[in-house]
């Protein structure tokens, strides 16, 4: 079998090696050559995906397993579920559009190519992770990442991009010392071997009830880091004011999904018990959330700031359903992890259109620009509120879905967290007056209208949300089978 996953890993690297080894005279296609390769990166993918078996989607798929360090029991392991599949196609997605959206960033073609290159580099990162089938090829993933996204943070942004980037690192860094523990005990108290780290090896295997717990806990740290949640999120606001927005949408959009994807299918799968053991105690840090990212969403005056907290409220009601066990409830935070990335993206993207033209994050600083842009006006609108999750909009499915299959077994929970849905109103609307209604700011000057590739960009974005709010069918075919696998995983109650 073709080898997709390993050759959608090293094509973007190699992507990257020609980007910064091009030589000066030829660096003003970099833009080009860069895109070149994230669309057919994109391509395969789709390729990938018409060979996907649909039927048997709990099963990893087109998996390749090489022995590495035999002697540690670790392998270049790869494979995809559904779960894997949807997350991997997010990041194919939204690559090439990001490199559309920062093409006019740079007016100095060796800066776009550096940009570029580690632009490149992180998507390597991002199929890799969510493909890893090995334990401790994850985590090597899992921290890798943090090198090529600390010299987007750092390297590229506002003045404080360096103080972003370090504490954008120290929290990362934290979070994966701590995983390593309980990596390494995996090796100790699990089956060991040659295949000691494979997930398939590792399911279902006996550790011992406190020492499933220690490792859990290692674990659910680091994801809870990544994911945001509260209290252990201070480091996105920093880093989404400081960095360009097209960085910034990718680390939301897909790379923050790492803690919840590696909650469903790292944390339930191998931690079963201690997971249900955990479980009252991180709904009550989740619905902490999910009104803590609201209010503080609607107190901000930057809208960088202010949608990053957004995605503070929205991962809490990711991980709300996750750890309610429910077959829907699970499905809807693994559909949410998808389509949050497509309106999170969009909304950063947008958000940084509109700085571009005026230079200014601040809500305060505009007003009435749907009198003369309302094409951009009508497009931040409709990107706005998918994420208010307005019926009709893909977030809208994966948010119900996450509250009533958890209204069973979490209604205080569920229902404390339903008043987010209402405050998220609240930060997505008010912002809009602010912006766009109302009578013109008159320090704004002249407006430029959405260009044509500022369209492509955005459009198509809000094109898939349409789609899957009016058929969510087309991703939840995906996710049905490995949420009832891994709920079978540990022992919950599976409803069809």
């Amino acid at each position: 079998m073709f080898p997709f996953l390993t050759v959608l890993v090293l094509l973007p690297v190699v992507g990257a090696v020609v980007v910064r080894a091009l030589p000066e005279g030829a660096r003003g296609r970099v833009r080009e050559i860069a895109l070149g390769f994230t669309v057919a990166e994109a391509l395969l993918g789709v390729v990938m995906l018409t060979q996907f078996d649909l039927g048997d989607a709990a099963t990893q798929q087109f998996t390749e397993v090489y022995s590495w360090i035999p002697q540690i029991g670790t392998s270049w392991a790869l494979g995809v579920n559904g779960f894997g599949l949807s997350m991997i196609a997010l990041s194919l997605i939204l690559t090439p559009l990001v490199i559309l959206a920062e093409w006019r960033k740079d007016k100095d073609d060796a800066t776009a190519a550096r940009y570029l290159a580690l632009i490149l580099v992180l998507q390597a990162f991002m199929v890799g992770i969510f493909a890893a089938r090995d334990v401790f090829l994850f985590y090597v993933m899992f921290e890798a990442m943090l090198i090529p996204l600390y010299f987007l943070i750092g390297g590229f942004g506002g003045e404080q991009r360096r103080y972003a980037a370090v504490k954008f690192l120290l929290y990362s860094l934290v979070g994966g010392l701590i995983m390593l523990v309980g990596v390494v005990a995996l090796y100790f108290v699990g089956p060991g071997g040659e295949q000691a780290y494979l997930i398939d090896n590792l399911t279902g295997y006996a550790f011992g009830t406190t020492a499933e717990r220690l490792m859990f806990l290692a674990f659910f740290i680091a994801f809870a880091i990544k994911a945001p949640m509260v209290p252990v999120h201070t480091w996105l606001p920093t880093v989404a004011e400081t960095a360009r927005p097209g960085t910034t949408a990718l680390l939301v959009a897909v790379l923050d999904k790492i803690g919840t994807f590696g909650m469903i299918t790292l944390g339930l799968a191998l931690f079963p018990e201690a997971s249900k053991w955990a479980a009252p105690v991180i709904i009550v840090f989740a619905v902490i959330s999910v009104i803590y990212g609201a209010i503080a969403a609607i107190g901000q005056t930057d809208m960088l700031r202010l949608v990053s907290f957004t995605s503070v409220s929205h991962f809490g009601i990711m991980v709300l359903g996750i750890y309610a066990f429910q077959q829907t409830s699970v499905e809807g935070a693994a559909l949410y992890m998808f389509n949050h990335g497509l309106s999170t993206g969009a909304l950063f993207l947008v958000v940084g259109f509109l700085i571009e033209r005026k230079g200014t994050p601040y809500v305060g600083e505009y007003g009435g620009l749907q009198k003369t842009v309302p094409v951009f006006a009508g497009t931040f609108l409709i990107i706005g509120l998918s994420a208010l999750a307005l019926p009709g909009l893909s977030p809208f499915v994966s948010e119900i879905m996450v509250l009533v299959g958890a209204f069973g077994v979490a209604k205080i929970a569920v229902i404390i967290s339903a008043l987010g849905v209402v405050l998220a109103a609240l930060y997505v609307l008010l912002t809009y007056q602010k912006v766009f209604t109302g009578p013109p700011n008159e320090k704004l000057g002249k407006t430029r209208e959405l260009g044509l590739r500022e369209r492509l960009v955005l459009w198509p974005l809000i094109a898939l949300m349409l789609v899957l709010g009016f058929v969510p069918s087309l991703a939840i075919d995906y996710l049905r089978e490995p949420t009832a696998a891994v709920l079978t995983t540990v022992n919950a109650e599976v409803s069809e």
